[in-house]
């Protein structure tokens, strides 16, 4: 960046004149095999604690910023560094600082969910190179602008879908490619953890260290209050994705890359509530979603009311042959016994685990190094977004009236069964007490990112109006 476009930008950045600023930047040079990578951290909360170990586990890098809107925040995670480096990072509250210094290579970002798009096309537009948290944005049209401002750049983009640096995972895509096991019939993921009551708090002034205007950010503004941070925004819409987005979209992401090619679904319908206790939350804390890829369905549930032995995180792959159980374990349709898993070949981007292999790609120059380059990770976050979209354009009924068999399809109500008869039986719930959110079966076009013959409200649920000087791109 030439010293008057940085300048401009620092004068235009700080003044809140406009978020939507373009950087010239003619490229990036390719870095020496023993050149430290300067880091700086977006979010130094309980996930962005692990970016940092990372960098300050690696000889290759160390960091330079640690940023965070809760000042407290960013001074200890700094400190934190201090001590293991040797130097203190710089603790900024605005992520624009960081990204004027000429010397940071690159933006580890741990914010969240609404923040992940703004600071990804900043970062970008900067000139500097990011890894960007799950789910790489908060709604599907800003995956679109994104994807399409990385594309014109020369800047490495690693999005935080971190099984994809995991062979266990990568296998499956091989397995189905392969033809050993017949087609693909149904890619199943989980993400049941348990997710109690977030209570009820009542809005108030928000704590000194807290730039609220901040983080808000691109969302709309509204009053602070206690369960929203630093964590339960999960479960609040402006803010969070639901658990689908949270913890799932690591399943989601693995269900689909187990489909040559697969891209966006054609059609999605998803039923549940936010059941078991009454709180301020939004989004449903039980939920089951159908989706149509062609030859293959998907299925994705989430059920916070579960336990230590009930908890369910992974992924399941029904084959024509058998079942693929955790990505590892083969149950032939004919045989109650596990079988040796098909054996294929399977090869993964250098560097060891995510942040490895971003650094590693980082060092190299090349997009095609990386395990989850930000386009997957778009596709992946779409799959949350519509199901969250035919979720929340769906009518409450009561959960009993649903019935054994809401779908079109002998899978999905055998699921859907399974789950009521969980919350019944160890649960204890009386599901006449309790409304279900019966949603809009919809059809979308993979290719132009809209919804088929749906009501207005569903495409305009994949995006959302600006909110300035914070608003993204129209066009990239």
């Amino acid at each position: 960046m030439s010293r008057m476009n940085r300048r401009k930008f620092v004068k235009q950045s700080l003044a809140m004149a406009g978020a939507s600023f373009v950087v010239s930047h003619t490229g990036h040079r390719v870095l020496g095999a023993n050149e430290i990578i300067h880091m700086g951290i977006g979010g130094c909360g309980g996930r962005g604690g692990s970016h940092l170990g990372a960098y300050l586990g690696a000889k290759e890098t160390d960091v330079m910023y640690c940023v965070d809107v809760d000042r407290n925040r960013a001074e200890s995670a700094a400190a934190k560094a201090g001590k293991k480096q040797g130097k203190t990072p710089l603790a900024v509250q605005d992520i624009r600082k960081a990204l004027d210094d000429k010397n940071l290579n690159g933006i580890s970002c741990a914010s969240c969910n609404h923040w992940h798009t703004l600071m990804t096309i900043w970062t970008v537009q900067a000139g500097k190179d990011i890894y960007v948290e799950k789910p790489a944005t908060h709604n599907v049209f800003e995956g679109r602008i994104c994807t399409d401002i990385i594309a014109k750049s020369k800047q490495i983009v690693q999005t935080g879908t971190q099984r994809r640096s995991e062979k266990r995972w990568a296998q499956m895509l091989e397995v189905t490619k392969s033809g050993k096991l017949g087609k693909l019939l149904i890619s199943h993921g989980f993400a049941s953890k348990p997710r109690s009551s977030i209570g009820f708090k009542k809005p108030e002034r928000p704590p000194a260290d807290l730039d609220w205007n901040l983080w808000v950010g691109p969302a709309p503004m509204q009053p602070y209050h206690k369960n929203l941070v630093h964590y339960n925004w999960h479960w609040f819409w402006d803010f969070g994705n639901g658990e689908i987005g949270n913890q799932g979209v690591h399943q989601t992401d693995c269900a689909r890359w187990a489909i040559p090619g697969a891209t966006h679904p054609d059609f999605v319908l998803s039923l549940g509530g936010r059941i078991g206790y009454k709180d301020q939350g939004q989004t449903p804390n039980t939920q089951l979603t159908v989706y149509n890829y062609g030859d293959t369905m998907l299925f994705f549930e989430v059920c916070g009311l579960v336990d230590g032995k009930t908890r369910r995180v992974s992924n399941d792959f029904i084959y024509e042959a058998g079942t693929v159980v955790d990505g590892s374990k083969f149950i032939p349709n004919d045989s109650h016994k596990d079988a040796k898993m098909p054996k294929v070949d399977v090869k993964l981007g250098p560097g060891s685990g995510p942040f490895g292999n971003f650094i590693a790609a980082m060092h190299s120059r090349k997009k095609e190094d990386l395990n989850a380059p930000f386009e997957e990770g778009h596709y992946s976050a779409s799959i949350c977004h519509l199901g969250s979209i035919s979720y929340r354009l769906g009518k409450q009924v009561a959960w009993s009236r649903v019935g054994k068999k809401p779908f079109e399809q002998d899978y999905a109500n055998q699921q859907w069964e399974r789950i009521c008869e969980h919350l019944r039986k160890n649960r204890k719930l009386n599901l006449d007490d309790w409304l279900c959110r019966v949603g809009l079966p919809l059809k979308f076009d993979p290719k132009t990112e809209k919804f088929i013959d749906a009501p207005a409200a569903a495409n305009r649920m994949l995006t959302r109006p600006p909110r300035k000087p914070f608003d993204i791109p129209m066009t990239a």
